[in-house]
């Protein structure tokens, strides 16, 4: 880069941080100094802050966005007082929920922060345990789309079918394996910043706890993200892998290219979030970054990375076919529990309005159960006959609730049952047979197989304190609804 032109650039990176500052109140000012001087102690003083290299990650959360745009006036404020700044790596994760308005989103976010051509600025995404660029237009592989869903149904069929709705648990196995990996690409990073509270890190780990029991690994019990990454070294870099085998999940790619080993702290920012008045903030994302607002995703009060329909979806068929009770009934139950927390938490009224909405009115809910099928089988891949038979696990534990399972949803395949247990444990069976195990379950018979050799994980013991796991889980899931209050009423 020649003088003229790092000069022409460094004039075109001070306009944009005054105009992002524009939009930012005194307090939010104020918030980003104490932002800045964070990251210099972190990085062992201002003469160092030239080595040290941020990761956080864009999903395309209205905290996304609003961290990276902190992040981004943190690194050229200090750019403008100091002969060099911090590395930022910007990193999202692909999953069967990113649709096409999420990245084009992030496309705008990153054009109005100028952060494409700056050597001081790396983008980047994860697709099917692949890190490439950052690249709006690419969709996500139809590999990665499978994995997505392959994920989702054995996590899904590994629990019994009178526990807990669990769903979603695949994603804090596949998160993991993302941070991990995206802390340790080329030179690594030094700390991960994010504006996750104490008790959204809790619900992370948590959810990450129960789904490594699931596949037969342990984790710490306790910590938030100040722990993370100590805790992700000691369980390994491919969780799924282990489950899946090598033959069917491949490493990470391209290989060669991750660190072997990286300490990476953790930088907290969600104490330097300024609250805001209602709507108050909405003209740093239209007006200053062209996002649509519309268009943020969307989580479930359990679980950041289910979609709020899907859930409530879910709940309706639960109550449909293994509690007796109605669609309607299982659904109106999930609503009720998740505006009740909304109240609680006392959010602003657009945000109450959007959820109602999202939900529909009880005369709707036949009309909200056909999008939501829909929204299953396009995002995730799956039909409701597959989740119906993901809610009953019947193949788990010797297929243990099979002939129940046969007996509600399939009585005509009850003949064949001796055959769908031979199948399983690796025996030859009819085509025809084998067929309609693939299409009911939507799992290749291998990993069927897999699961009908599995055992449900006892609820692990907390030798600190005595205290039944499962109980923190079903605490840390009650302080997930809190969490995405905490998260919506923001700004």
């Amino acid at each position: 880069m020649s003088a003229i032109h790092e000069q022409a650039m460094t004039h075109v990176y001070q306009q944009v941080l005054q105009r992002l500052l524009g939009f930012y109140s005194r307090a939010e000012r104020t918030a980003l100094q104490l932002l800045i001087q964070r990251l210099i102690i972190a990085a062992g003083g201002i003469e160092r802050i030239g080595d040290y290299r941020v990761l956080t990650v864009q999903n395309g959360s209205r905290d996304g966005f609003y961290v990276l745009t902190a992040l981004r006036a943190a690194q050229l404020s200090i750019a403008g007082r100091h002969p060099v700044t911090f590395d930022l790596r910007v990193a999202t994760p692909r999953l069967s929920e990113t649709t096409q308005s999420t990245l084009e989103n992030i496309h705008h976010c990153y054009s109005a922060l100028f952060v494409y051509d700056d050597p001081r600025v790396e983008l980047l995404m994860a697709d099917n345990r692949e890190v490439l660029p950052f690249n709006h237009n690419q969709s996500l592989s139809v590999a990665g789309h499978e994995a997505c869903r392959m994920d989702m149904l054995l996590l899904g069929h590994l629990r019994s079918a009178d526990s807990p709705l669990e769903v979603g648990d695949d994603s804090y196995l596949a998160m993991a394996e993302f941070y991990r990996h995206m802390a340790r690409w080329e030179s690594g990073v030094d700390s991960l910043v994010s504006s996750d509270t104490p008790r959204q890190q809790r619900q992370f780990m948590s959810g990450l706890r129960r789904a490594a029991r699931k596949i037969g690994l342990a984790t710490d019990n306790n910590g938030g993200f100040d722990s993370l990454f100590a805790q992700l070294d000691t369980l390994g870099g491919d969780l799924c892998r282990q489950f899946h085998g090598q033959d069917r999940l491949g490493a990470w790619k391209p290989e060669g290219h991750f660190e072997a080993c990286r300490r990476v702290g953790h930088v907290s920012i969600d104490d330097l979030i300024v609250d805001r008045p209602e709507d108050s903030n909405w003209p740093l994302f239209n007006e200053f970054l062209r996002v649509q607002t519309d268009s943020f995703i969307a989580s479930a009060p359990e679980n950041e990375y289910v979609s709020p329909l899907l859930s409530a979806h879910l709940h309706g068929l639960q109550a449909c076919y293994l509690q007796g009770r109605s669609y309607e009934a299982g659904y109106g139950d999930y609503v009720q529990r998740a505006i009740m927390v909304m109240h609680r938490k006392q959010l602003p009224e657009h945000a109450c309005q959007h959820t109602r909405e999202l939900f529909g009115t009880p005369s709707s809910i036949p009309e909200r159960r056909a999008q939501a099928a829909i929204e299953a089988q396009r995002n995730l891949g799956l039909s409701e006959t597959q989740l119906v038979c993901m809610l009953f696990a019947p193949f788990v534990e010797q297929g243990a609730g099979l002939e129940h399972f046969l007996r509600c949803c399939h009585p005509g395949m009850l003949v064949a049952m001796p055959d769908l247990h031979k199948a399983m444990q690796g025996a030859t069976i009819a085509d025809q047979v084998g067929q309609w195990m693939i299409d009911v379950s939507g799992l290749p018979i291998d990993l069927l197989g897999k699961l009908y050799r599995s055992s449900i994980a006892l609820p692990e013991q907390d030798t600190a304190a005595g205290i039944d796991s499962q109980a923190v889980d079903s605490e840390e899931a009650g302080q997930g609804a809190d969490g995405l209050c905490e998260r919506s009423a923001r700004h």
